[in-house]
């Protein structure tokens, strides 16, 4: 098992939860849920690319323009250099942070990620 199937549930299930917030018109809790689904997909290039992918989609639909190229410019590195390496542990994809600051974990992403990386090391 690679970690991108191994997080799968984790990113998942932040999705889920930032659709419910956009359904409910909380726009803010729907963009927090993004950026926890991009913490726990960061070490994948499909995850990863996918978060901002959705980041940019709130930003066009919110008006969000300088949001909207911030992902541009996120999907771009995150396509390029996911696969080698190169990323903020923790950073949480938004275009307001930069896009080379690591930040610190929550506990639950944290754990969520470790548990997902025991799982690849057991095949």
């Amino acid at each position: 098992m690679n970690f991108t199937q191994a997080i799968r549930y984790a990113v998942l299930r932040e999705l889920v939860m930032a659709r419910r917030a956009r359904l409910s018109t909380q726009r803010t809790q729907e963009f927090k849920h993004l950026e926890n689904a991009h913490v726990l997909g960061q070490e994948s290039t499909y995850w990863h690319t996918y978060t901002h992918w959705l980041m940019l989609v709130w930003g066009w639909k919110n008006k969000a323009y300088s949001e909207v190229v911030g992902q541009i410019l996120r999907i771009v590195g995150a396509i390029s250099k996911t696969a080698i390496g190169l990323l903020p542990t923790g950073n949480t994809g938004g275009a307001n942070v930069s896009p080379f600051k690591p930040m610190s974990l929550s506990s639950e992403c944290a754990q969520a990620i470790a548990q997902a990386k025991s799982r690849c090391a057991k095949g």
